[in-house]
């Protein structure tokens, strides 16, 4: 009797695996596995494997495991989405950095240190761990995004100095219950972008942000319900400090904890970037959160100009909830 219950378990072990397998094969375009069970072994095979300009959404699941590969996505993969099997365990890593020689002898550069690049509009990932593993070695980026429409979801991006770059002008980008870790300018770049119910992880002292929005930009970085935490020191960081002129950042209803410096934001060394640059804050928490203490040139919003950062007024025709 407990031999035939034995073989009758594993038989339905059998059925429900080969069921989970023939799900997966039904509800995605695209299956990676690291083990060579399913449709391709890396990540960018399935990206490769994605037709041009194709109308439809390509639904990518990854599974569990850690995929070393310099990842591209072009602008003629539109509308692709990562799945990942679980957030810890669906690692897409490389360890590139800016110092680092190419081929040819030359250094990499900030640009080229990136271990993802994203330039198909449309992308849309969950449930995946972006890392750059090169370690405190300077600039190393994790993921570079070009692409307009690009949203992340529960994702996490590991890194150190420029871990998250932002990069295009005219690019619109949400994310949405994510980790971003790192220490120097490490969410930086041109972008309009939203960080929503965010954890900000700060490693060691620095600055947060390092924005270069377009003067003809209406919205630059802005962060809506995040937590600021990390191991710095207490009091240590900076909320940002503008790359370029014109930089936008804003943190609104933030649990800054204990980490931000009393004032706040740094010019980069240029009282001429402090009479551009738009920094504010509205409603924020935290031992320091002392707005009083605040440089003189940020800002603390008032309830009527917090009002205009909605998701329709910050990104227009694109709603990231669809």
């Amino acid at each position: 009797m407990r031999l035939l219950m034995t073989v009758l378990t594993f038989i339905m072990l059998s059925f429900s695996c080969e069921a989970q397998s023939s799900v997966e094969a039904q509800k995605y375009d695209i299956v990676v596995a690291a083990d060579g069970t399913q449709d391709f072994v890396s990540v960018q095979e399935a990206i490769n494997a994605v037709p041009h300009f194709r109308k439809e959404r390509t639904y990518i699941f990854i599974k569990s495991g850690v995929y070393k590969e310099k990842l591209l996505l072009p602008s003629t993969k539109t509308n692709v989405s990562f799945i990942g099997q679980e957030l810890a365990s669906t690692v897409l890593t490389y360890d590139d950095y800016a110092s680092k020689k190419n081929h040819f002898g030359d250094e990499m550069g900030t640009s080229g240190s990136s271990s993802f690049f994203v330039y198909g509009d449309g992308f849309q990932a969950t449930n995946i761990t972006f890392e750059n593993s090169s370690g405190p070695v300077g600039q190393a980026v994790t993921v570079r995004i070009d692409g307009d429409r690009v949203k992340f979801t529960n994702c996490r991006f590991l890194g150190n100095q420029d871990t998250l770059y932002p990069h295009a002008r005219g690019s619109r980008q949400y994310y949405k219950g994510c980790y971003i870790e790192g220490t120097v300018d490490f969410i930086f770049g041109w972008s309009t972008a939203l960080f929503e119910d965010c954890e900000i992880f700060c490693k060691r002292s620095a600055y947060i942000t390092a924005a270069s929005t377009d003067e003809s930009a209406k919205y630059g970085f802005v962060f809506k319900s995040c937590r600021i935490t990390g191991t710095a020191e207490p009091f240590s960081m900076y909320l940002g400090r503008p790359w370029r002129p014109f930089a936008k950042t804003v943190f609104m209803n933030c649990d800054l904890g204990d980490l931000i410096r009393p004032e706040g934001w740094h010019n980069w060394g240029s009282e001429e970037k402090e009479k551009t640059a738009y920094y504010a804050e509205y409603r924020n928490k935290g031992e320091s959160y002392l707005p009083d203490d605040r440089v003189g040139w940020s800002k603390q919003l008032t309830d009527d100009q917090a009002a205009n950062y909605t998701l329709e007024k910050i990104f227009g025709d694109w709603n990231p909830n669809e």
